[in-house]
């Protein structure tokens, strides 16, 4: 026997029972609990999409509560580990791992994509040069919609094909030429001998040198955190690329509006939060007086607790140790230190752990770009870099499921009734359209006569 849920409508006596699936209700059953004859029936008010689901995906698995995260059912601790960043790009779009002669061939693909148009480059030297970089990174992809024109053809696997792979291949190399524009040194061509993440490190830090070889713990870094950020779940960016994507527009709008939504300081620009904080502190010594000042209200600590996530966000320990990675490689220095005072007095206070406030992923991310030498205006675009798969990911998914329709929310009208209209202004009466057509004539002194 399936699951129902049994109503009673206090407001008519009426007894209605609504099927549920997979832990949740069609919110389309409540349109049949009408009040009266004129109602349209009743809706979910649910601000913020706090307990609504927009989709059935089969992508990325997350329980909040039990710290976990999988992409296609396999652990984000093992494929953080194990696996390349290309080939969980392979793993979220087709739901399985690759082959050998797949990962080669899409590896080449990828590769053989990284150069963009020459025009490109002039576009991002028209912004200034303080501009930020997700500006310029949402412009410019967006502007890669008018280079492939063809793409518009979604339904057609080969031409959506063709835009997720120059997508993946080159969004990593403009955000590098966007990197050397704010820092006003001459742009760096993609070097096809390179893996996907030294490639990025080349077009990023080369200057003068024959062949560039990036610090081997910085490669596995940036490939470790490529993976960590790919995709998380219907978060606020990847809802937009889906609720774009339904228009039927490109890929590259939609990307580029995943892109516009990852800038606000309340979706990737956590880490930058965190860095901030680290910095109003100052010294190790000064951080129990700080944690006494969140505690009554005068302070926020940054980098700690997940909309998700009520225990310790799995990301979070895999970007730990990669802090110390990092750090055992350049050396220890005081920011580091006082997060790791933070986190250890924090996760000893009931204040915090009560309240499930854990540290994030974002809570040593920053550290880890920061000790590499990436501007702290920068950090989003390299979770956008990343993030990127995940988007392409589920904007095919939302694509090819038959029970997408263009996304249309509906709302709850708390404005006034109907009423008449009248004005107290003096202002100038416009000659309507249809006496101008009908013979008055159109000179701008008959104009000004017409309309006194």
């Amino acid at each position: 026997m399936s699951d129902l849920l049994e109503v009673n409508d206090s407001r008519t006596g009426k007894h209605y029972t609504i099927p549920i699936a997979d832990g949740a209700i069609r919110a389309s059953q409540l349109q049949q609990l009408q009040g009266s004859a004129d109602d349209h029936g009743l809706l979910s008010y649910d601000p913020a999409f706090m307990n609504t689901a927009s989709c059935r995906s089969a992508i990325t698995f997350i329980d909040g509560d039990k710290g976990i995260l999988r992409y296609r059912g396999y652990p984000i601790e093992q494929l953080a580990e194990r696996a390349s960043f290309l080939e969980v790009a392979w793993l979220l779009r087709h739901g399985e791992l690759p082959t050998q002669s797949q990962y080669d061939g899409f590896v080449h693909e990828i590769t053989y994509h990284t150069y963009v148009h020459e025009n490109i480059k002039k576009f991002l030297e028209g912004f200034r040069y303080d501009a930020h970089p997700m500006s310029m990174l949402c412009s410019a992809v967006a502007a890669l919609s008018s280079f492939y024109p063809e793409s518009k053809a979604i339904f057609d696997p080969v031409q959506r094909n063709i835009s997720i792979i120059r997508l993946l291949a080159k969004v990593p190399t403009i955000a590098a030429f966007i990197y050397r524009h704010i820092k006003g040194l001459p742009f760096v061509y993609p070097d096809n001998e390179l893996s996907y993440g030294e490639n990025f490190l080349s077009m990023v830090a080369r200057m003068s040198e024959p062949k560039y070889r990036s610090n081997p713990v910085f490669t596995r870094a940036i490939e470790v955190l490529f993976i960590l950020h790919a995709d998380h779940e219907q978060n606020c960016s990847t809802s937009a690329v889906r609720g774009v994507g339904s228009s039927h527009v490109d890929p590259y709008s939609a990307i580029a509006a995943g892109i516009a939504a990852l800038y606000g300081p309340l979706h990737g620009g956590a880490n930058e939060a965190v860095l901030r904080m680290i910095e109003e502190i100052g010294d190790k010594s000064r951080v129990p007086a700080f944690i006494e000042g969140v505690k009554k209200g005068s302070g926020r600590l940054m980098g700690f607790g997940h909309r998700v996530y009520k225990s310790y966000d799995p990301r979070a320990k895999i970007v730990k140790q990669l802090a110390y990675d990092v750090f055992q490689s350049v050396g220890v220095d005081r920011d580091l230190e006082i997060a790791l005072e933070l986190e250890r007095i924090a996760l000893q206070d009931d204040y915090f752990v009560s309240r499930k406030l854990y540290p994030n992923v974002d809570f040593y991310t920053g550290l880890i770009y920061r000790a590499m030498k990436f501007p702290t205006s920068f950090f989003t675009v390299l979770f956008a870099i990343a993030r990127t798969s995940g988007w392409l990911a589920q904007w095919e998914e939302m694509l090819l499921d038959k029970e997408q329709k263009i996304a249309r929310p509906r709302q709850i009208y708390v404005g006034p009734g109907e009423r008449p209209y009248t004005s107290t202004l003096k202002k100038r009466i416009v000659t309507p359209a249809s006496a101008l057509s009908s013979g008055t004539p159109t000179s701008s002194a008959a104009l000004a006569a017409a309309t006194g």
